[in-house]
């Protein structure tokens, strides 16, 4: 199984193989190699993105490596995921009795129901004098 981190650029889904910080109070962006780790105050660029880095007028760039190559997956990166699972996985949903629905009737919940009762109204009912094809 091969776990890699992608770019943090929206829609990008290359892998990512450079960091990029910035120093805000030196007006400076560092891009280097792609760090151990994902932090949050930083963004993990794929090649093209990290050849093709522009900074504001004003700032300056430094780059720790010109050359950059995808890192390997980590045991960080697989253990981190299987952590992942396992919480996801302990957290099931609880339905008391008293909010089942009928079988067969079909009812979209999309945040929690106070009231069971409105789980087994109809949404739509039937009005007449609608428009009409004429």
């Amino acid at each position: 199984m091969r776990v890699s981190r992608q770019c943090s650029r929206s829609t990008c889904t290359h892998p990512a193989v450079a960091t990029l910080t910035y120093d805000y109070t030196d007006s400076t962006a560092v891009l280097g190699p792609l760090s151990t780790s994902a932090e949050p105050h930083a963004y993990d660029l794929c090649q093209r993105h990290a050849e093709s880095l522009t900074v504001p007028r004003g700032w300056q760039v430094v780059r720790l490596a010109t050359e950059f190559e995808p890192a390997p997956p980590s045991d960080d990166d697989i253990t981190a995921l299987a952590d992942a699972v396992r919480e996801a996985s302990r957290h099931r949903p609880q339905v008391r009795a008293a909010d089942r629905v009928p079988r067969g009737s079909v009812v979209p919940v999309t945040h929690p129901v106070e009231d069971p009762a409105l789980l087994r109204r109809a949404a739509f009912r039937v009005v007449e004098g609608g428009m009409t094809d004429d």
